[in-house]
């Protein structure tokens, strides 16, 4: 049996200290907020989208930064091992579109409930509204965790010492990247780190003016110049800043920071459903049973009311041309212009509005199957705070649980 301090009750703090509390262990689990799971709570609108229910590959396919460094954990801790997991400790799942697994209560709540119940179950002591000041580490050429000294005085000593610390998403629910402050001090190499998963910012004043428009059903592709960065399909939002919605975060994940060297640009094919021959044709007909309408009084069944000023003005169609004057060329610039709606994008969001950190602990200086520092024995790091990152629908979740079990899998080994 080994005594295990676990830095951070997120997600993978949790399912760490309940692994380890399984295998025997005595596990002392600090957080520093007043109650565990504080970003787990908001994650998938308050439903908290547990895992992907599809295979390994999948989720390998999905991660956007060292995928390869994720396949024994992955392997050894499925999105199936997951679901059975949760269903173990009694709560019931689901299954929605895109393969997203949810409780069957929809609560996030719920998720964080059967997780501290095995806490208590175990005899974990759960130290809330407690901060981690640094890492004890016995120096020497063989570097090796003693324990932390927390922000009070105290300190605590253990045989290994787990940072789940989370990243720098979300601040205002503790993920202030401590972890990364831990690891530095370790002698560990830190990737920069950028909001990912995160609205897009755009210049474009006609854009802000659709504030508050959604739009369903349309297909997006990112750009650098002419190099594609990113293409979805789903649903989009206008706002005062710029553009959001599901497609959007997605694609915020493919991007850089150093990509804004020049601004990157975002086509939106407003009627992906029909073929751009498909849509003149319609055009035709709307302009013939409009022959005495105006152009821009003529468009309400093809676009949202908020969305036809814009769409008259980037026109270049007179807004007063009646519909029976306007010409075969300009029609057709007008099927291309809604097949090919552009928005200019300049930066992404910030930390405060993103669901995860692109960065982190460089994984070059981590076990891949244990998780464990190459730099000091018995020093492990789990979750966000790791330089991984993978796309919306249950993935990221899906690192947390992988790489906190792989932790906890490693540690009774060593003992």
């Amino acid at each position: 049996m080994s005594n295990i301090i676990i830095i951070g009750a997120g997600a993978s703090g949790l399912m760490c200290a309940v692994q380890l509390l399984k295998s025997g262990h005595r596990v002392t689990l600090i957080e520093k907020n007043e109650k565990c799971g504080k970003k787990l709570f908001i994650t998938g609108k308050g439903r908290c989208n547990l895992t992907n229910y599809s295979d390994v590959e999948e989720h390998l396919s999905s991660i956007q930064s060292n995928k390869k460094f994720m396949y024994s954990a992955l392997n050894a801790f499925t999105p199936y091992d997951t679901v059975d997991f949760f269903n173990s400790l009694g709560l019931r799942t689901k299954v929605e579109r895109g393969s997203r697994v949810f409780p069957e209560s929809d609560h996030s709540s719920d998720v964080i409930k059967v997780l501290c119940n095995e806490l208590k179950k175990g005899g974990a002591d759960l130290r809330l509204n407690t901060a981690v000041s640094r890492l004890l580490i016995r120096g020497g050429e063989d570097p090796e965790i003693t324990g932390v000294l927390l922000s009070k005085g105290e300190k605590i000593y253990s045989d290994r010492v787990v940072v789940a610390t989370g990243g720098r998403s979300y601040p205002s629910t503790g993920s202030t990247g401590d972890g990364y402050r831990f690891a530095v001090s370790a002698g560990m190499d830190v990737k920069a780190q950028s909001p990912s998963l995160v609205p897009l910012n755009s210049p474009d004043r006609d854009v802000r003016s659709l504030q508050g428009l959604s739009l369903r059903n349309v297909s997006i592709v990112l750009k650098d110049g002419k190099k594609k960065l990113y293409s979805d399909f789903g649903e989009l939002l206008f706002t005062h800043f710029g553009v959001s919605g599901p497609v959007i975060l997605s694609a915020s994940a493919a991007v850089k920071p150093e990509f804004f060297e020049r601004p990157l640009e975002l086509h939106i094919d407003l009627k992906s459903v029909v073929s751009i021959e498909e849509l003149d044709k319609r055009l035709i007909r709307i302009f013939d049973e409009n022959r005495n309408k105006e152009f821009k009084n003529s468009l309400s069944s093809l676009f949202p009311s908020k969305l036809i000023p814009v769409m008259a003005e980037r026109s270049g169609i007179k807004s007063f041309t009646k519909c029976a004057d306007i010409r075969k060329d300009e029609r057709r610039d007008f099927a291309a212009l809604i097949k090919d709606f552009r928005v200019n994008i300049e930066g992404l969001r910030g930390f405060d509005e993103a669901v995860i950190t692109k960065g982190g602990v460089s994984v070059k200086e981590i076990d891949p199957s244990s998780m464990e520092s190459k730099k000091v024995k018995g020093l492990y790091f789990i979750g966000e705070v790791l330089d991984i990152d993978s796309m919306t629908g249950g993935f990221n979740l899906q690192l947390a649980w992988s790489t906190a079990a792989a932790a906890a899998r490693h540690i009774p080994a060593g003992h």
